[in-house]
């Protein structure tokens, strides 16, 4: 039992309760650092459990074990686990991700050239994906239970079911080979300009926005239509607006907390679940970079992309979570 008398507030928690949603990102921002801590360890223990080394791919079986251990001594690989382990984190947090094993090349110069092409083929497939959903889920709610929305869900669950490899080979197929009217492979370059940029990633941007535009249609979708139980949209029909006004002005915004979530979660997915899509078109990104250091077991670039997905992904779903604290009031006085 506490001494002190009633009404006293904790030094610990006056600051909770005078600014509950600061501390609430906070706690997001702290447990974010802690789980990318976590998965650094993962990353760099998992890749420490696999069996064999770049020394021995390198060379080949052909090679000595004298030649393997001046490779094994050259790369550092003689040291301890949790010495390297450390020193790679360290100079990660500086931005310093060391040099391909090999192609010799900084990792992070690889990794600028790349990213910025996935988050370029990413983002477009974004500025697709989200509006249109919105809109879709809208419409599936106007229409509800007829037509348009019986159509609409037939197509989502179509496209949920199907995996985005097997969309990226059907696209190929019908666009590239059957009709000839979309380019493959997803080649770009420095210097492309940015029209041909766009219609190089045609084909990637469609597999990406039919692979995630379903699940966000679906969730808004749902949002709204628990929504419109709500006694104040019964109001709204009462005072003689019309049903598609009352979803716009009424629903839509009383939903956003949970779209804004699944959006976000979906532009997580994005950025992470473009790896398979990049291999598939040969679309030089971060994904088809980290497929082709795995194939030579290439650590420096495998790790360094490992831990940028992984922040990626980590931060966009802080992101959602905070914004949907400051979207609902009831995140933030839970009972």
């Amino acid at each position: 039992m506490s001494n002190l008398p009633p009404g006293t507030v904790l030094p610990g928690l006056r600051f909770k309760q005078r600014f509950p949603l600061l501390s609430l990102i906070f706690e997001r921002c702290l447990l974010s650092i802690v789980l990318l801590f976590a998965v650094s360890v993962l990353i760099f223990g998992g890749l420490e459990a696999l069996p064999g080394d770049f020394a021995t791919t390198y060379l080949g079986q052909s090679a000595t074990p004298q030649a393997v251990a001046n490779i094994r001594e050259e790369l550092g690989l003689n040291r301890p686990v949790v010495t390297r382990y450390v020193q790679w984190l360290g100079n990660a947090v500086r931005g310093d991700f060391g040099t391909s094993w090999a192609s010799k090349n900084s990792v992070g110069e690889q990794i600028g050239k790349r990213l910025g092409n996935s988050l370029f083929l990413a983002g477009f497939a974004a500025l697709i994906s989200v509006p249109l959903a919105v809109c879709l889920g809208m419409l599936a709610v106007h229409f509800r239970n007829r037509l348009p929305d019986k159509i609409i869900n037939v197509i989502s669950l179509a496209a949920i079911s199907l995996p985005e490899f097997f969309i990226g080979y059907l696209l190929i197929m019908f666009f590239s080979v059957k009709l000839g009217i979309a380019t493959f492979p997803a080649t770009v370059f420095d210097g492309m300009g940015f029209i041909d940029r766009l219609k190089a990633i045609a084909l990637p941007t469609a597999t990406l926005v039919l692979v995630v535009l379903a699940h966000m249609m679906r969730m808004t979708r749902a949002a709204i239509l628990s929504v419109m139980s709500s006694a104040y949209m019964e109001t709204a029909e009462l005072k003689g607006l019309s049903a598609f006004r009352a979803i716009v002005k009424h629903a839509a915004p009383n939903a956003l907390a949970p779209i804004i979530n699944v959006i976000a979660l979906n532009l997580a997915y994005l950025i992470v679940g473009v790896v398979v899509v990049e291999v598939v078109f040969v679309y030089p990104g971060m994904g088809q970079y980290m497929v082709d250091a795995v194939t030579v077991r290439d650590m420096p670039v495998v790790q360094a992309c490992g831990l940028i997905f992984a922040a990626v992904y980590i931060f966009l779903n802080m992101t959602a979570d905070i914004l949907a604290i400051v979207a609902n009031p009831r995140l933030r006085h839970p009972r």
